[in-house]
């Protein structure tokens, strides 16, 4: 009996799924059960019957290897039914045999039962006589009511069974349902007392892509292996137990034509009938892989024209190990050949593979160092790294042309210094080579350069090198057009970034939409996915729904091409989750963010690392997290540290993390972090709203609203529209400090009315002027929806700040009742009315709360009250 964990005392596994695929299937009058050798479909009979005998009875026939005789088969098939009704032993094989007469017996005696019975024919791909195959159709076809079929078999039988199909009474099992799956995988693994870990079962179960006979083997393998994850790594169609299998059950099988074709084509990773006809020297291949399919002989199409094919990855691998066994010397041949019909195929990836398969390692050079710069723009830069790195060392020496290669992958890195070193090589080699190679060189160390000056930051460089790019010649190749074309999609692409990191956000917008329309019509896909994903940050600027339109745009356009985990694609998700997090959909906008930070994990461009990391403070910021909000800011400054030229974001950066500082109670710090801006930055209107954020902090109000007046005015410069309405609502805190309510609620109606065409939530919770709201009357504003949006989001978001070590001082009587109505919805007026004192009592005491606290805002202070056990239980 299987144990808790489905292994059986024979080291199987209880495939209960399979069992009941199949317990569903036998409801139907015929099942058919079709896959390769190995798959395991024996032993799910087997287990079947075994867990069905008890309701039905069960004849089970296999049969026997090259079946050619109908005579022989019949009677088998009625001494199985016997040996279960309890019938006599069938008579022995006898002249003028009548196969229909057979039929007919046979399903008199089944009708004769009366009982549930389930009739089970293994391994029908040996059976080869057609008359016996037509005779079988009739019985199957003619089955009493309560009796069923079972057909197990490497490949479709000749059986006509449509009838069957069209009246729903036929089910069929495959190969797909008889993989197992990773976790019985791991299961089959446990049960022969081995444990490995996950990667390497993962790499396992991919090896062997879940067939029931390789696992099997390498289980058998690995009992008692001292080396058990070196041999998973190893293990391959070539091993010993597996080739032999293999042999026996299937290659030593076919005709010697389909041995042919299938050893001179496994060098393959797909192969279609042009192909193969070429390696083999024949004609007819596509037919043969068409039968293969069709006869589970580990061969899959690739297509559902089925035009493509490729091999099982374990028959793949003995495959493989007998062509290099029987012909050796062809070997490097096949490679070439196959090499050239993949260049004249625009395959060039698979052409150099084969090329340096054959040890062509000069041909492979030259041709992956003139399409390297083509293989990047179609998002493949990780193919180029890998066939890099397939060359020998010495072949840097002898071709410096594949320096151009090293400083693709390098960039694509971003080792950006390792990239200029492989770029001057190139600049030496390019003076060297023929006038015909010249230009597509140098157009590609220019293209490298730009994309060089942009991950540095240097983005002055980047307008100057525009400039001065190289142009064609007279006459020019139909390549050399195309590859104009690349480098005018590649500068408008440059050039949109770069501007929209200098904040130059409508230039941005215009390049990057002429940059995508111009890669569309150049059929560069990636190089359009580049431009769109950037799109949704230089729109920001314009309008907050078309940004994320175009981010959405993007996103969908990523995803076809399967690019929607790449950092290609992460300035999408990037301008997406700051998006949703500005208009309140922090959840939301933090699920995009992640994303985000998974495609540039690796590395990725600065400024999208940089823009990731700045977003990321914003929801702790807005919950009162602080210190991860810092975590962010700070993270955020070192990457702009690296980077040679100014980013725009700076300002913001580093405005935000002087005011994340005064929040954590750090005023000190604060400051001196305002003393270090340079004189440039400090005028900016982002460092200006820090400063007085310190100034509200050290209960200066009116030194707040003096840092605030050139912002306000207009008189400095500023990143967007938040800066603005971050000044009015500190400036709002400020008049309310200073007791002007008027003051306090016109600056923030002058928010609110910024805020209102992009549905701005984020300020308000940030700077904890959404508190401010609540003192608006009902028919003052003619914001009431977005001031009842942002109530809802501050309070849905369950706002949580870290917790101090302690209040600064003790605090009063009065104080203490006054912050047991903070938790509330209560206005301060109203707190002010329930308490009976003046409202002017109720700011002073609330201001020394703040104080005591280390709080900046009313939620903040209700959190770290709550964390000191100051609130009581039925206020808190």
């Amino acid at each position: 009996m299987p144990g808790e964990d489905g292994a059986t005392r024979h080291g199987l596994i209880d495939r209960r799924d399979l069992v009941a695929a199949l317990d569903h299937a036998v409801e139907k009058r015929v099942t058919v059960i079709s896959a390769p050798a190995g798959s395991g479909k024996t032993s799910l009979l087997h287990a079947w019957a075994d867990r069905r005998r008890q309701d039905r009875r069960i004849a089970f026939l296999s049969v026997k290897p090259v079946q050619h005789d109908a005579q022989l088969f019949w009677l088998a098939l009625l001494g199985a039914v016997r040996a279960v009704t309890g019938g006599a032993e069938p008579p022995p094989p006898a002249p003028g045999f009548n196969g229909q007469a057979m039929v007919d017996k046979v399903l008199s005696e089944l009708a004769a039962y009366g009982g549930p019975f389930v009739l089970i024919i293994d391994d029908l791909h040996e059976l080869t006589s057609a008359e016996a195959n037509e005779q079988l159709t009739a019985l199957l076809t003619n089955l009493p009511a309560d009796v069923h079929a079972i057909v197990a078999t490497r490949r479709d039988p000749p059986l006509r069974l449509h009838r069957l199909r069209l009246a729903e009474e036929l089910a069929e099992i495959r190969a797909p349902q008889l993989r197992f799956t990773e976790d019985e995988t791991r299961k089959l693994l446990t049960a022969a007392g081995i444990t490995l870990p996950d990667p390497v079962v993962a790499t396992l179960y991919q090896r062997t892509e879940g067939w029931a006979a390789g696992l099997r083997l390498a289980v058998l393998s690995l009992v008692g292996h001292p080396q058990p994850e070196r041999f998973v790594a190893e293990f391959s169609g070539s091993d010993r137990t597996v080739a032999e299998y293999l042999m026996a059950e299937m290659l030593d099988r076919q005709p010697p034509e389909v041995q042919r074709l299938l050893l001179r084509t496994s060098l393959l990773d797909k192969v279609n009938g042009e192909l193969a006809d070429l390696l083999t020297g024949a004609a007819g291949s596509e037919r043969i892989l068409l039968d293969l399919e069709d006869a589970n002989a580990f061969v899959v199409s690739l297509d559902p024209t089925r035009t493509w094919f490729r091999y099982h990855h374990m028959f793949s691998g003995l495959l493989r190990l007998e062509l290099r066994r029987t012909v050796p010397g062809h070997v490097p041949e096949l490679h070439r050949i196959a090499a050239r019909w993949f260049a004249d195929h625009a395959d060039t990836a698979e052409a150099i593979r084969h090329l340096q398969a054959a040890g062509d390692w000069t041909e492979a050079a030259r041709l992956l160092t003139d399409h390297a710069l083509s293989l990047t723009l179609d998002g493949r830069a990780a193919t180029v790294a890998v066939l890099l790195h397939t060359f020998p060392a010495r072949i840097g020496e002898d071709f410096p042309g594949l320096a151009l290669v090293h400083a693709i992958a390098d960039l694509d890195q971003v080792h950006l210094d390792q990239a200029d070193a492989h770029l001057d090589v190139v600049r030496a080699y390019a003076e060297t080579t023929p006038s015909d190679r010249q230009y597509r060189l140098r157009t590609a160390i220019a293209t490298l350069d730009l994309l060089s000056a942009r991950l540095r930051g240097h983005f002055d460089s980047v307008f100057e090198q525009v400039d001065a790019l190289p142009s064609p010649a007279a006459g020019q190749s139909n390549a050399d057009v195309a590859l104009g074309d690349d480098l005018r999609a590649i500068v408008l692409l440059n050039l949109g970034v770069t501007e929209a990191w200098s904040l130059r956000l409508a230039e941005s917008e215009k390049h990057l939409l002429e940059g995508a329309a111009l890669a569309r019509a150049i059929g560069r896909p990636y190089l359009e996915v580049a431009c769109l994903a950037h799109l949704g940050f230089a729109a920001t600027g314009h309008s907050f729904a078309l940004a994320r339109q175009h981010c959405e745009d993007a996103i969908a356009q990523a995803a076809r091409h399967g690019w929607d985990t790449e950092a290609v694609i992460a300035p999408a998700h990037a301008a997406l989750a700051e998006i949703l997090i500005l208009t309140g959909e922090f959840d939301h906008g933090e699920e995009w963010l992640e994303r985000a930070r998974r495609a540039t994990q690796a590395g990725g461009e600065p400024g999208i690392r940089l823009l990731i990391h700045l977003i990321a403070a914003i929801p702790p910021a807005a919950r009162g997290r602080h210190r991860e909000a810092l975590t962010e800011l700070l993270a955020a400054g070192q990457v702009r540290a690296q980077m040679a030229g100014k980013h725009a974001l700076t300002s913001q950066v580093t405005g935000w993390t002087i005011a994340t500082q005064v929040r954590l109670g750090n005023v000190d710090q604060a400051r001196a972090t305002l003393a270090t801006v340079d004189d440039e930055l400090v005028t900016a209107g982002e460092i200006r709203n820090a400063a007085a954020v310190i100034h509200l902090a050290e209960h200066d109000p009116a030194g707040a609203r003096r840092e605030l007046r050139p912002v306000l005015g207009g008189g400095v410069p500023v990143n967007s529209y938040l800066t603005l309405i971050e000044a009015h609502l500190l400036d709002a805190l400020a008049c309310r400090d200073l007791d002007d309510e008027r003051a306090a609620r016109a600056a923030v109606e002058r928010a609110l009315h910024l805020a209102e065409p992009d549905r701005l939530i984020l300020p308000f919770a940030m700077t904890g002027a959404w508190e401010l709201l609540t003192a608006l009357p009902p028919q003052g504003t003619s914001h009431t929806a977005l001031v009842a949006d942002i109530l809802d989001t501050v309070h849905g978001n369950s706002l949580s700040h870290a917790a101090v070590p302690g209040p600064s001082e003790d605090l009063s009587p009065s104080e203490l009742r006054v912050l047991r109505y903070l938790p509330t919805n209560l206005t301060r007026p109203e707190i002010a009315a329930e308490l009976s004192v003046s409202l002017n009592t109720v700011n002073t005491h609330i201001r020394r709360i703040y104080a005591k606290l280390a709080a900046t805002d009313r939620s903040a202070a209700v959190q770290r009250a709550r964390d000191l056990r100051l609130l009581s239980a039925g206020r808190a």
